[in-house]
């Protein structure tokens, strides 16, 4: 098939999708809104989202650490300027690599189980009984899991900073014998709490962003056990290119100007 016989349906497919995204995170936060939250299947939602992906997430955040001092450590030292290894180590973890991180291991752990359950669901109908039955899949389905997201990724987020600070502290004075104090001392000095409120609200936008898509693929499965798969593919796809535009952007609107 020529690229323009299949460039047309594949667009107006994608526009479709986004569309039911958008819709579907405005009617949750209409049910929120009217107070209609089952908070009980939100904290077990949260549970889930935050130990499914807790030892990734940190796993990745300390190798992401260790690898930017043992990259930096020795040529500072070189320099006679490994003072600064601890807040480049830490300006680069907590502005960016650690909400990116963070929320693309949560969307490869959570974000593709999340994708395959609803869409396991939506195949063999239980979806359609949900909505006989008069519940509604937004408010049952869809919400807890935003909410989950929303609030496990600020918290696995923070856990992910400090312990990649910490694997490059340990890193640093392994490779150039930067000690302890120093390093924690330009870390204190490099980042400030505007920067930490950043990744904070990075990591709530990148949270409503995974459950949004991981939820939406999966409502929108058709036929049968080969769409599952075909979700749990296209949910971790789109969460990965999502969350690196908004990214550019969220840094662009939070450092793009002048600061200090």
């Amino acid at each position: 098939m020529s690229f323009t016989q299949w460039t047309p349906k594949r667009l107006t497919h994608f526009l479709d999708e986004a569309g039911c995204l958008f819709i579907n995170v405005w009617d949750s936060f209409v049910f929120l809104a009217k107070g209609r939250t089952d908070w009980q299947k939100t904290i077990v939602q949260t549970a889930l989202v935050g130990f499914d992906s807790l030892g990734m997430s940190v796993l990745i955040c300390v190798i992401t650490g260790s690898v930017l001092a043992l990259q930096t450590a020795s040529k500072f030292a070189q320099t006679g300027t490994d003072s600064y290894v601890g807040g480049l180590v830490a300006l680069a973890i907590v502005r960016e690599l650690g909400p990116i991180f963070t929320c693309l291991s949560v969307g490869a752990r959570a974000g593709t189980a999340i994708a395959a359950e609803i869409a396991n669901m939506k195949v063999t109908n239980q979806v359609d009984a949900l909505r006989v039955m008069g519940i509604n899949p937004i408010r049952y389905l869809f919400l807890p899991r935003m909410l989950a997201c929303m609030i496990a990724l600020p918290m696995l987020t923070i856990i992910g900073e400090v312990t990649a600070i910490l694997g490059g502290m340990f890193v640093a004075d392994w490779v150039s014998g930067l000690h302890y104090h120093m390093y924690l001392e330009s870390v204190w000095l490099f980042v400030k709490p505007y920067d930490i409120r950043v990744s904070l609200f990075k990591a709530v936008i990148f949270g409503m962003i995974l459950a949004a898509i991981s939820c939406t693929v999966g409502l929108n499965a058709k036929g049968g056990a080969r769409e599952v798969g075909l979700s749990t593919t296209k949910a971790v796809v789109w969460i990965a290119v999502t969350i690196m535009i908004t990214d550019f952007f969220l840094t662009w609107i939070f450092f793009g100007t002048s600061y200090d």
